[in-house]
């Protein structure tokens, strides 16, 4: 593979977090869940940081704690916002295979629980369909590659993403 990372794009609950594990360890790669860093660099949670900053805010601090990830052979999982970032994407795309985890909506709103518990940003009046009407087609944009993640087990979704990463490089 010429680009040493896979980054997971995808809404909240289509599964990068548990999928990038399992993938970083069927690679030898590190896993970073860039939920963890920003919790870890702001000593918050991300549903307390998005009710101090704002959405806008919280999306500034994401932009820049994703900008700023210099790694190499890891498998980074972002969070389901990171798209709203267009600097942190053009650094993301320069480091990474962009892989876009694609869940239907109606299996979506099955796994999801609170969403704020979630540190999902929705704006005031906004639905789980707003919402996901809204991201897909920026997730679709950055994606080098578009995986569907409806109804297939977690170690078939690591290999299908391990082969088309090693077919697109």
């Amino acid at each position: 593979m010429k680009r040493k990372n896979i980054v997971l794009i995808g809404m909240p609950g289509a599964g990068k977090s548990t999928i990038g594990v399992v993938l970083a360890k069927r690679l030898g790669y590190k896993f970073v869940d860039s939920d963890l860093v920003i919790q870890e660099k702001e000593g918050k949670l991300l549903h307390e940081l998005i009710s101090e900053h704002g959405i806008e805010g919280f999306w500034k601090i994401e932009n820049d704690v994703n900008e700023s990830l210099n790694v190499s052979n890891c498998v980074i999982a972002t969070g389901g916002s990171a798209i709203y970032g267009a600097a942190a994407m053009k650094h993301l795309s320069e480091i990474a295979t962009i892989v876009y985890l694609q869940i239907p909506e109606e299996e979506l709103e099955l796994r999801l629980g609170d969403l704020n518990a979630r540190g999902v940003t929705l704006k005031e009046g906004q639905t789980l369909k707003d919402l996901y009407k809204e991201r897909s087609p920026l997730y679709e944009k950055y994606a080098d590659i578009i995986i569907d993640c409806s109804d297939t087990p977690i170690w078939k979704l690591a290999t299908e993403i391990e082969r088309k990463c090693q077919n697109t490089n």
